[in-house]
C-alpha cells in the first residue's frame, strides 16, 4: 500500500495538490500550519504510519501553499477552511481524525463545527485559535500598522525563512472565524499536544481553547522544552501515540 496524488480542482480553476493512502478507517487528515506545506516532518510522519497500518490518510495544501496553485496573498482563513472542507467531501468518506498544527488546529476545530456527524476526534499541535487577532495584531508596531494601511500589506518577520505578506484583508475576515472565549460544542475525544517554550503560540493560548470546548474527553499534553514545530522524534512518537489512540 503507498501513497497516491493528484490535483482538485476548486474555483476559478485553482487545482489544490494532495497525497492519499487508501485502507481502513477512520480517515486521519492532515491539516497544516500557516505558510507551510504538506511536506513536513509531521505529515510524512503521518504518512508512514498509515502506510504501514493501512490506514486511510489525506493531506493536502491550501491554495497559495506548497504545490497547490494560487497566490498565498489571495488566501484568507475563510478561503483554506472551504478548501479543507472541498479536500474532505471529494477524497474521503466515513469517520474522520483530524491532526491540525497550529493554524490547522483552529481549522481542525472549525471543520469539527461545520461536519460534526463525521469527525471522531481531533488531535491539535500547538492549535493556533484566532491567531491574527490574538497574537499577530497585539505585536504591530506603530510602523507596521502605517505599512498596512499604505500598503495593504504588513510584511511580519518570520523565524522561518522570508517575511510573510500579512494582507488587511486577511485581518479583517479572520474576526468572522474567531472561537475564542466560546464556549464551543465540540463534544468528541480531543488531544492536544503544546509546546511549553513555543515562542509563537504560548501554552496559555492553547489552554484557553481547551478550555472553550466542551468536550470532557481531553488530553492537554504539555512538552516542557518544546519548541512550536515540535518535530523532534519523541514528539513526532507523542503525537502518533495520540492518532493511534484516537483511531482505534
Amino acid at each position: 500500500m503507498q501513497e497516491t496524488s493528484g490535483h482538485l480542482e476548486r474555483e476559478a480553476g485553482i487545482p489544490l495538490a494532495w497525497r492519499a493512502v487508501e485502507g481502513r478507517g477512520p480517515t486521519v487528515v492532515w491539516l497544516g500550519g500557516f505558510k507551510s506545506d504538506m511536506t513536513g516532518t509531521k505529515a510524512e510522519a503521518l504518512a508512514d504510519q498509515a502506510v504501514a497500518v493501512g490506514r486511510a490518510f489525506l493531506r493536502f495544501d491550501y491554495s497559495g501553499h506548497g504545490e497547490s496553485g494560487g497566490a498565498f496573498t489571495d488566501g484568507t482563513i475563510g478561503s483554506w477552511r472551504a478548501d479543507a472542507l472541498a479536500m474532505i467531501d471529494a477524497l474521503t468518506t466515513g469517520e474522520l481524525i483530524l491532526v491540525g498544527s497550529s493554524m490547522g488546529g483552529w481549522l481542525a476545530c472549525l471543520i469539527a463545527l461545520a461536519r460534526p456527524e463525521r469527525v471522531k476526534g481531533l488531535v491539535l499541535v500547538a492549535p493556533a485559535a484566532d491567531f491574527p487577532q490574538a497574537l499577530m495584531i497585539p505585536e504591530m508596531t506603530d510602523a507596521d500598522r502605517a505599512a498596512l494601511a499604505r500598503d495593504g500589506v504588513w510584511m511580519r518577520p518570520s523565524e522561518y525563512g522570508d517575511p510573510y505578506p500579512i494582507t488587511r484583508r486577511f485581518l479583517e475576515e479572520a474576526a468572522d472565524w474567531s472561537l475564542l472565549p466560546g464556549p464551543l460544542g465540540i463534544d468528541l475525544p480531543v488531544r492536544i499536544l503544546q509546546g511549553g517554550a513555543d515562542p509563537d503560540v504560548p501554552w496559555r493560548h492553547a489552554l484557553a481553547l481547551a478550555e472553550a470546548l466542551t468536550s470532557q474527553d481531553q488530553v492537554f499534553s504539555l512538552v516542557r522544552d518544546g519548541d512550536h514545530r515540535l518535530s523532534r522524534p519523541e514528539d513526532i512518537a507523542r503525537l502518533l501515540a495520540f492518532v493511534e489512540e484516537l483511531c482505534a
